[in-house]
């Protein structure tokens, strides 16, 4: 029975540090760029846009071309927010990982 506290332990522990992590999680920002700086778009922790900013010059620009910055600034955000979401969660699980376990992102 005492290898099954210690695991009961190691899951509460785990429990926490996750916990923590999720919170952590939450105050993550990140800028996803593209053309050279003159689209910025910023991702908060949940993946939702908070910002975004197109330089002057870009507006200058044909509908599709802004559109397709965007879009490439937003996918940039977006793989920079799931870096940082799985290094914080290899934090808490200390690299472990846990099989099957992916973020919605």
């Amino acid at each position: 029975m005492n290898d099954f506290s210690k695991i009961l332990d190691k899951a509460k522990e785990l429990e926490e540090k996750m916990r923590e992590s999720q919170d952590n999680i939450k105050k993550i920002s990140v800028e996803g760029t593209s053309g050279t700086d003159s689209v910025k778009v910023t991702l908060n922790g949940n993946g939702e846009m908070v910002k975004i900013f197109i330089s002057p010059e870009t507006l200058k620009e044909e509908k599709m071309i802004i559109e397709d910055l965007i879009t490439a600034a937003h996918n940039n955000a977006k793989e920079k927010l799931k870096a940082k979401t799985s290094e914080e969660i290899s934090k808490a699980t200390g690299g472990f990982g846990i099989p099957g376990f992916k973020w919605p992102l």
